[in-house]
Parts: structure tokens; sequence; C-alpha cells
């Protein structure tokens, strides 16, 4: 209630400085290089990996830097690993659903999603969020029979350098009312995984634009999904 009205009241301060913020933050493009690949030796693992501008690799040059390339390297020597990339900028994941829905139907073993700050964005509550991904990944084990989806906690928008104050702290706190309902009901999923990076994430290791993850992020997330994938494969 008091969350609604604050919204209610401050709505013009939060379109004028989320106009601001798009017209003045510099648009990076997506990471270059191959969106598949095969890599490694051993167990065959088939990854495939969804999402948003950083499952694309916004904020680093190459794929290699970017969470696809730091997921692959951290595993090819323990795996071989067959895997691919389908994400695009600026995605929600109302929008990931669709694109999905044009996606092959085929089997792999692991899911990543990379979805959030593009939902906290928009007029959607935690609830009908939480809704929306609850559908994507009955979707994702439906249509790619997978054993184990690997999701990841919005990151504290409070600490985005681009935000001004008081957009900054509205979305920080949206984000974390999203993640509150997203970490009750994954931890009730036998087959989900859900990784909280937050209390690793600085603002100096961000891209330029100061919305984007940079180099450095990618390599902590990758190498923290590859312990949960290995966790859970090499013993099964």
């Amino acid at each position: 209630m008091i969350h609604n009205l604050i919204l209610l009241l401050m709505a013009p301060v939060f379109i004028v400085q989320g106009r601001y913020v798009r017209k003045v933050t510099p648009k990076l493009e997506e990471a270059s290089g191959p969106r598949s690949g095969s890599a490694g030796q051993g167990r065959v693992l088939r990854v495939l990996l969804v999402g948003d501008s950083a499952a694309a690799g916004v904020g680093a040059e190459d794929q290699s830097q970017a969470l696809s390339g730091n997921v692959v390297n951290q595993l090819s020597s323990h795996f071989k690993l067959e895997w691919q990339l389908h994400a695009k900028s600026g995605s929600t994941t109302r929008d990931t659903r669709s694109s999905l829905s044009d996606h092959p139907r085929q089997a792999y073993d692991i899911v990543i999603v990379s979805l959030g700050v593009n939902d906290v964005t928009k007029p959607l509550s935690s609830i009908r969020w939480l809704h929306q991904q609850k559908a994507l990944v009955t979707q994702i084990r439906n249509h790619f029979s997978c054993r184990q989806i690997i999701l990841t906690k919005i990151p504290p928008m409070e600490q985005f350098p681009a935000l001004p104050h008081p957009l900054r702290w509205y979305l920080g706190s949206k984000a974390k009312a999203f993640n509150r309902q997203l970490t009750r009901w994954a931890d009730t999923q036998d087959d989900c995984e859900l990784i909280d990076l937050n209390y690793r994430l600085k603002p100096e290791q961000m891209a330029i634009d100061g919305f984007h993850p940079g180099p450095e992020i990618y390599q902590f997330w990758g190498a923290t999904i590859a312990e949960v994938i290995k966790a859970r494969w090499s013993s099964d």
C-alpha cells in the first residue's frame, strides 16, 4: 500500500528521470562472436543460455569475455559442452517466452536464464512477474526436457551508476521485491538453482554505461554458474 502511494506521488519524477537516462546513457552493442559451439572433452552436456542483454554479453567486447564464454571456459576441462545462446537486448520475461516458442524443440541438459532488469523497469508487480517466471520455467521444461534450470537474482539496481536518485532507489526496492518472490518459489523447485551475485557486484566493475556487467562481473558470474553445474553433474 505504501509502495503504491509512493509510486503514485513520484511517478512524474520517475518518468522524467527514465527518459533522461535513456537519452544520455551510451547504447552498447551485444558482444560479438559465436553464439553456439562445442568445446571440451568428457561427458557431454547440452547447455542453452537464454535472456536479455546481460545474457547477450552487453558490456563485453566478445562472447569469450561474456557470460557464455566464461561458462564454457570454466566447464570445458570437465565436460564436452554443446552450447547455444538465445538472447536479445531489452528482452523481458514475456519477450523471452514468445521467442522461445519459435525455438526448435530439442533436448538440453541445462538451461541458464538471465532476466529481470527489464521487467523491473516496466509497470509490473512482483506477483505478476513471478507468474511469468513460473510460466517460463514450465515452458523450458516442456520445450527442452532439461534437468537443471539456473536462474540469477536481479542485480542491486540501487547501485547502478547510470540511474539517478530517486529512480535508483525505487528500481532497487522493486528488484528486491521481485527477488524475494523468486527466492521463495525457487526453493521449492528441485530442478531450479537460484544464484545470488548481489553481494559481489561493485559499481566500478560495471560496463562504461553504468547499467550492464563488465568483464570482471561476467567472469565471476560464469564461474559461479560453473560451480553449480559441476556440483550437480560431476557426481550424477
